[in-house]
């Protein structure tokens, strides 16, 4: 987490100018830091490390463009952004700036809004970037934030099954986490260096479903004015993950299950067969045997599929998990909208952990990143954009209750808080994290009506 405020370190031999950008970088609530010379401001960043330097050019001792230059030659300094404030305003001084590898050249007098925004904005861009950069070396599975025993077991069947080629099938509710567990389980695999191409069948067009997972060649149908490489081929010798799979239609099944027992395919249009190098990984929210049973699933492919299955816990059969994951997602979702934090209130957890969330993991980071936008300070509090309860819904009392009556109170204090809307913007499915149609079916087997 963010917990300490952004380092500023301001190198200028003028002390009116660093008395008046400490001020200013103070009230903007920045840590500023400041250096009366080059040769001070390198061992300075080299020891605090801040995370950018507003430069002086000409200065005396070394100039602003040697200090520069010596900055991006120390592997210690080398990342940390440097903003030129001159009041050279000639353009072959912006080219040298730019040379010497600053990110950024404001002219003096300049105006400190401004200034602030462009401080800000490359603070914010070199924290996604360590941060994407820490993403890409930490194994996924370490990256699956929890303690509790149901994720320790999910953990387990990632090391387990991530080794070999064989077919994976991940079970869970909406938002549980299934990509996270894909690409977890393609990071442990001897194809991590191949590609993880991903597919949600859900949103493939009834029509185009073949032509999505196998290509097309030219002029199989119309519109097709292209040959076209479907995701088994830009899959070779890496892995596909078919997200959603108990959505796709019949006719498609039946060629999906040809490709993974006899591992080819034809493109549409084709009748040359292509041989593919690929693993599988499947997942679903809907119960494929239940489907199955009602002909909507062809039995042999859910066989094939079902492999080496794991079933994903929800949010709410692993509570002691919401503590750490709402600090996880509230330090990644204040990088990404530039905002400082230092810590998330006892009271947001409180709140969190007695919710049921239908939406699981995918609606707890909606929830905080609404009260990141509303929240005016350091401090994430937001307990109120919790849904009140509304007038008449039934109330749940701890253990009292069962998983649906706690899901079902739920979901009735966010329809009556939206009033009873669905979909948009400020709709009930976009609050709890889930598609429309996910949330209409809630509805149905939860016996949930608006009442007259």
């Amino acid at each position: 987490m963010a917990a300490e405020r952004a380092r500023v370190l301001i190198v200028d031999d003028e002390p009116a100018n660093i008395d008046l950008l400490q001020q200013e970088l103070s009230d903007a609530g920045y840590r500023p830091l400041a250096a009366a010379s080059g040769e001070e401001a390198i061992a300075l960043a080299a020891d605090a490390q801040p995370d950018l330097v507003l430069l002086d050019v000409v200065m005396g001792g070394i100039d602003g463009y040697e200090t520069c230059r010596r900055l991006k030659a120390a592997q210690s300094t080398r990342a940390i952004p440097v903003i030129f404030l001159t009041a050279l305003s000639e353009s072959f001084e912006k080219v040298r700036a730019f040379g010497a590898g600053a990110v950024d050249y404001v002219t003096k007098p300049f105006d400190i809004d401004e200034l602030l925004a462009r401080v800000r904005t490359h603070i914010a861009l070199r924290r996604e970037i360590d941060a994407r950069r820490g993403a890409a070396a930490t194994p996924a599975a370490e990256a699956m934030v929890g303690k509790s025993a149901a994720l320790a077991a999910v953990r387990s069947k990632i090391a387990q099954v991530a080794p070999t080629d064989s077919t994976v099938l991940i079970l869970g509710e909406t938002g549980t986490g299934k990509e996270l567990v894909a690409g977890a389980i393609h990071a442990a695999s001897g194809r991590r260096g191949g590609p993880l191409v991903k597919v949600n069948c859900a949103a493939l067009p009834r029509e185009l479903v073949e032509s999505e997972l196998f290509g097309h060649e030219k002029g199989a149908f119309t519109g097709a004015l292209a040959q076209r490489r479907g995701r088994f081929e830009l899959a070779d010798g890496g892995t596909l993950f078919l997200d959603e799979v108990g959505e796709l239609p019949l006719e498609a099944q039946a060629k999906l299950l040809r490709a993974l027992q006899e591992r080819e395919f034809e493109r549409v249009g084709a009748s040359k067969s292509l041989r593919s190098n690929v693993r599988v990984i499947a997942a679903t929210n809907r119960d494929l045997q239940a489907q199955v049973g009602r002909g909507a699933f062809r039995a042999d492919l859910f066989y094939r599929l079902n492999v080496f299955p794991i079933a994903l816990p929800p949010l709410r059969e692993r509570r002691e998990d919401i503590p750490d994951l709402a600090r996880h997602i509230a330090s990644k979702v204040a990088l990404r909208l530039g905002r400082e934090l230092e810590a998330v209130s006892p009271a947001f957890i409180e709140r969190a952990g007695a919710q049921p969330w239908p939406g699981n993991v995918r609606e707890l980071e909606n929830v905080i990143e609404r009260a990141l936008i509303m929240s005016g300070g350091a401090l994430l509090d937001g307990s109120d954009v919790f849904a009140p309860l509304a007038a008449g819904a039934p109330v749940v009392d701890g253990p009292a209750g069962t998983l649906d009556a706690m899901e079902r109170a739920y979901i009735l204090r966010v329809l009556e808080a939206a009033g009873w809307q669905i979909e948009g913007e400020r709709g009930a499915a976009r609050v709890l994290g889930l598609n429309p149609s996910t949330l209409r079916g809630r509805l149905r087997k939860l016996g949930i009506r608006k009442r007259a």
